[in-house]
């Protein structure tokens, strides 16, 4: 007799989304070895190839961690450059790097101890003042990375590169 059996969990349905709430979903399928291809269900967005690392998979694709830390950076430059678009900065370009630790924890299993990101907008020299205000408030905003941060340890830089001479 089997017990405790799930339903598929295409079929289990999900709580009713509150006012304002949405759906998502992405299907997953295997390709061979540990390498699965993700379907976004979006017209006209490519699958992506998800592999481990060699000696487990072949590195046919990102691993799941790198996939992650590309949503954190790419969740926490859009969060930036929503605020600075706000504030009426222009934003010339945006160059986000994410860099994370993979450790042991207390039970001996790989986790994503750590992740770092730094982000460097390029905005006009005369902006650099105003973009304080931004760097306070953009993090609050990222779905991504508040909804992970529990879990993860991750810390955020915010380094400008001023363009253009100053009009002081």
């Amino acid at each position: 007799m089997i017990h405790n059996v799930l339903p598929s969990p295409v079929s289990m349905p999900l709580k009713p989304p509150a006012e304002g709430d949405r759906h998502f979903s992405v299907a997953l399928s295997f390709y061979d070895d540990y390498a699965q291809v993700v379907d976004f269900g979006m017209p006209g967005v490519a699958l992506l190839a998800i592999d481990e690392p060699a000696p487990l998979g072949h590195g046919r694709g990102p691993e799941p961690a790198r996939v992650l830390a590309a949503a954190i950076g790419s969740c926490l430059g859009s969060s930036l450059l929503f605020c600075l678009r706000k504030a009426r900065i222009e934003v010339e370009d945006l160059h986000t790097e994410v860099r994370g630790t993979i450790a042991r924890n207390a039970s001996g299993r790989l986790r994503i101890a750590s992740i770092h990101v730094q982000l460097a907008p390029a905005i006009p020299a005369a902006d650099i003042e105003r973009l304080h205000r931004c760097v306070e408030l953009f993090e609050d905003f990222c779905v991504v990375t508040e909804s992970v941060r529990g879990g993860i340890d991750i810390t955020v830089d915010v380094a400008p590169v001023a363009k253009g001479a100053s009009h002081a």
